[in-house]
């Protein structure tokens, strides 16, 4: 009876020691957190690296957008302030008042949308890493098939000739 037993715990440790390890997950929130820190972080963590020129592309474009548009608003707001206080400026004679309003409004709602769409990248940043990190280990292995093979299953009357249909995923 000792026997059995020690042979018994022998099989327990040994069968306890030839366990897998569980593979490290990816961490979507590793991923999102990175990304909200550093644009593009998420993805080099990801392994994704040909995102990051898109991210950055994206993102200087938007705040370039910003930029010039706040550049433009302001030059045509000193015009009119200059004009108000019974200057002349660069546009006198080619707009009036009213058209110098018009033209600031103008770039005061582009640049508006340019803040807008730089915050839209950044958040499509960090859910684009979110999502590739979910994704990681999904398998995406190109054989996905359908065969077909005809089979003959035994029935009570005999053989009966069928059609076998295996999905490969």
């Amino acid at each position: 009876m000792r026997v059995i037993f020690t042979y018994f715990i022998l099989l327990f440790c040994a069968s306890a020691y030839a366990q897998e390890v569980a593979p490290k997950e990816h961490s979507p929130h590793k991923a999102s957190v990175y990304s909200a820190i550093l644009p593009g972080a998420g993805q080099v963590y990801n392994k994704k690296y040909w995102k990051v020129p898109i991210v950055y592309a994206a993102l200087g474009s938007a705040a370039y957008f910003t930029y010039d548009n706040q550049q433009k608003y302001d030059q045509y707001r000193d015009a009119f302030l200059l004009r108000q206080d019974g200057g002349t400026d660069e546009y006198d004679g080619i707009y009036t008042d009213s058209q110098l309003i018009t033209i600031m409004e103008h770039y005061e709602r582009n640049k508006e949308l340019s803040i807008i769409m730089t915050a839209a990248v950044y958040i499509l940043n960090i859910v684009d890493a979110s999502v590739d990190a979910h994704l990681f280990d999904f398998d995406v292995s190109e054989d996905l098939s359908l065969n077909t093979t005809p089979k003959l299953i035994q029935t009570q009357s005999g053989y009966q000739p069928t059609l076998s249909l295996q999905m490969n995923f």
